[in-house]
């Protein structure tokens, strides 16, 4: 009994012990535990992890279109792992760390096999390192000691506890050596095969995984081709072993010995391919733009961007010899509204001219670009349509007195014929009518980010060729008519608007369809052979010219793209060359040519049209005396309600034509006729047939009035027009031209209000100092015939 009571109380005695043992344990492995987590969030992670790669540009597609060295002077791209081939991962993993997936960092199981293997042969014959352990060796080298290898695992364990798995595979994919300074696996593929590595072939892989075990001594180059086809060769082995190299698909399967017969009979590379290092301008522009990101994926297209640079450097000796050292092209493509090519200049390198200023962005004048523009904007005031007929004289504005490119002028011409040979004359009268302001703010609209706003900056210079843009910038607004009156900022970057940008309805469908229509006529002045492409071929293109021949520019588009070409001097210099139809258009219509193909869909005539009846000469509204009509489209809500100005009737005698009036007609009998009257200005500059149509019959005997002469006719300004005085400026700075046309001899006399201010020659402009307030202009001349008109000036308010 009391050896049964010691035993009892023993028992107890050692389970408590053992209680106490256990307890104490889990203690002391639940403080490891938080001692290595809290060291794990403490110790910052490895220095490395937070390097910058190499900052890579690519092409719509993906690949690579230039690449920049780190900061730290390294060949190294990032790559997230669906970006790789699978089966490159798949046996990486296999040849590496086969438990990868499953170990904390350290893989005991590795551990134990290599220390036996080792004890067996008495040398070091196998190692424990995890991809992990392999990673934090990368990212901080350290002697190969015992205790660099605990810091190893130590460090291992930490980034297991604060990374994911594809984390950190991701990470040994991107820092992986691969001899000189080429790190990670991107990088790697990119110098030794010239394509990325999201398709490796069996050869590939196997070489991708060799050189990492010797950098130095297997990195391509003639002297370690004989260590890396040994290497390449015995890891193609060993994957081929464990069944992780592609041997087919279902039928088409071969052998392991024959999938080896290959890799073996593939010659190793024996020296490194260059980076990309293409589209410099826009690289440049790119990486400056985007310093936190290291890679930027653009709407380049590789084809399109490389046939546009070709068409450039083919043509840059020949513009050479005419003074022409600077260009640009831009291609965008309207339907998705991306740019798909920029070419900067003719030379990157060419230091002596600037080769290296982006042309796409450089702003420069316009010249008679925004013609389409001024056109499309009077059409939505119900100004004018196509066949409006408008003035081409010489005029006077100001100290100003504009002229045609030609020096020729039409007198009388049809809106889409003056946009189609790009007369100066009607669009500066336009822009008098739709406002020059209205301009600006529609060009701000549309992302023009060089426009002065200085109140009275440009003037009436604006419409042909005051403002400066960039050819990125023009292409944006010519897309707009491509693409049916909507602005959409085009994008260079993949994303970077988003898809839900809204865009900007700047005219009507059918107002830009009819400007299109203009800017498609064969027809041309500045280039008549390309009356001579096919019917099927419709380019609607316009050319520009600036002041002094210092810019010449071409803009069109045809199916999907719309193309602007830039030619010019960054030192400003001129030359006679510099003839937008000349030198730029011939080479947008290259590479329109190039890139479109000719059965390229052509814009059909859009629902939000109607037709009309117009005066056949003028093409106003028909009045009593127009007797010859026609049907023209106009915009459903830009129908001009003008009535025919030329167009009246008279009373003529039958049997002499002479003309008669009520008064005097007696017995004689009549009839009546109809003719054309024109101001004196526009009279003399009309051909032939309109001067016919404009000659007045004499006077039947008894007939002639005591004046033949009609009274004054104000030309200036234009009735209806409000004048907007411009703060800041004073009155006399900001004169408004009175003049009036007029048949008779002698002084013209001017009175404002009721008050006379003043008399000039007849065919000169009087210049009066406007103030605010609803005015009564009287134009009197020397017979005392009068004419009223009242005009609006209005204070233009501060920040308008």
């Amino acid at each position: 009994m009391k050896k049964e009571v010691v035993m009892a109380f023993g028992n107890m005695f050692t389970r408590a012990r053992l209680w106490r043992a256990a307890k104490a344990s889990a203690v002391a492995t639940l403080i490891l535990a938080i001692t290595t987590l809290a060291l794990a969030w403490l110790v910052p992670l490895p220095e490395r992890l937070s390097s910058n790669d190499s900052t890579m540009i690519t092409w719509r597609d993906g690949s690579p279109a230039h690449l920049f060295l780190s900061d730290d002077d390294k060949w190294r791209v990032g790559v997230s792992l669906d970006e790789v081939d699978p089966q490159y991962i798949e046996a990486l993993v296999a040849l590496e760390d086969e438990r990868f997936w499953m170990h904390p960092g350290v893989d005991p199981i590795a551990i134990g096999r290599a220390t036996l293997s080792n004890i067996q042969y008495g040398e070091v014959v196998s190692g424990a390192s995890t991809i992990t352990m392999q990673l934090v060796r990368v990212l901080e080298p350290r002697p190969r000691t015992l205790r660099s290898k605990i810091i190893e695992a130590a460090r291992a364990v930490q980034l297991e506890l604060r990374m994911s798995k594809p984390e950190i595979l991701a990470n040994y994919l991107r820092f992986a050596p691969y001899g000189r300074n080429i790190e990670g696996l991107d990088a790697a593929s990119l110098a030794y095969f010239g394509h990325r590595a999201d398709a490796l072939s069996n050869a590939e892989i196997a070489t991708l995984l060799a050189v990492p075990q010797a950098p130095n001594a297997r990195y391509p180059r003639m002297a370690n081709a004989r260590r890396l086809r040994a290497g390449r060769d015995e890891v193609a082995r060993e994957l081929l072993a464990i069944g992780e190299l592609d041997l087919g698909e279902a039928d088409s399967t071969i052998s392991m010995e024959q999938a080896l017969e290959h890799i073996l009979a593939e010659e190793v590379p024996t020296s490194l391919y260059p980076f990309p290092r293409e589209i410099p301008h826009t690289a440049y522009l790119l990486r400056g733009q985007h310093q936190d990101s290291s890679r930027i994926d653009t709407t380049l297209d590789e084809q399109m961007q490389k046939a546009a640079e070709r068409l450039m450097r083919e043509r840059r000796a020949e513009f050479a010899t005419q003074g022409i050292h600077n260009g640009a092209v831009v291609l965008v493509d309207h339907t998705q509204s991306e740019v798909r090519a920029l070419v900067g200049n003719f030379d990157f390198n060419d230091a002596r001219h600037g080769g290296q200023i982006p042309g796409f962005i450089t702003p420069r004048s316009t010249g008679s670009l925004l013609k389409p523009t001024i056109t499309a904007m009077a059409m939505e005031q119900a100004l004018v349509h196509p066949k409006t007929v408008v003035r081409d004289i010489p005029i006077k504005r100001a100290n100003w007195t504009p002229e045609n490119f030609t020096n020729e002028y039409a007198g009388l011409i049809p809106l889409d014929e003056a946009l189609a040979r790009s007369l100066n004359i009607p669009f500066i009268e336009l822009i008098e009518q739709i406002g020059q302001d209205n301009l600006i703010d529609l060009l701000d609209t549309t992302g023009f980010e060089h426009l002065d706003r200085t109140p009275g900056h440009y003037g009436l210079g604006i419409a042909v060729g005051g403002v400066e843009a960039t050819p990125l910038e023009i292409a944006g607004l010519y897309a707009t008519f491509a693409r049916g009156g909507e602005w959409r900022e085009p994008a260079l970057v993949t994303n970077q608007r988003g898809d839900t940008a809204p865009a900007t309805r700047l005219f009507s469908t059918g107002t830009t369809w009819l400007v299109q229509e203009a800017l498609a006529q064969r027809e041309r002045p500045d280039q008549p052979w390309r009356a001579k492409l096919p019917e099927d071929w419709k380019i609607h293109w316009k050319t520009g010219t600036s002041n002094k021949n210092r810019d010449a520019w071409s803009a069109g588009s045809v199916g999907d793209l719309t193309a602007v070409v830039w030619l010019g001097n960054f030192s400003n210099a001129a030359s006679p060359s510099l003839v937008g139809g000349q030198a730029a258009a011939p080479v947008m219509f290259d590479v329109l040519e190039a890139l479109v193909p000719r059965d390229a869909r052509t814009p059909e005539k859009p629902s939000d049209l109607k037709t009309i009846e117009v005066c056949a000469f003028s093409g106003h509204q028909p009045g009593p005396a127009c007797s010859h009509k026609l049907e023209v489209d106009v915009p459903l809500n830009g129908v001009p309600m003008a009535e025919c100005p030329y167009h009246q009737h008279i009373e003529v005698t039958v049997d002499t034509g002479e003309r008669v009036s009520a008064s005097c007609r007696g017995d004689r009998q009549t009839t009546k006729r109809t003719i054309a009257t024109f101001e004196p200005e526009l009279a003399e500059w009309l051909g032939a047939k309109e001067r016919a149509r404009a000659a007045m019959p004499a006077w039947a005997p008894g007939c002639q009035p005591l004046s033949a002469e009609r009274p004054p006719r104000i030309t200036s300004p234009r009735r209806g027009r409000t004048i907007l005085l411009i703060p800041g400026i004073p009155p006399d700075r900001q004169r408004v031209p009175l003049e009036a046309s007029t048949l008779t001899q002698g002084e013209l006399s001017w009175f404002v209000d009721g008050e006379f201010v003043g008399s000039v020659t007849p065919g000169d402009t009087f210049w009066w100092p406007p103030t605010a307030g609803d005015h009564e202009l009287v134009a009197m001349d020397a017979s005392g015939r009068a004419t009223r008109q009242m005009l609006a000036v209005e204070r233009r308010q501060v920040g308008l």
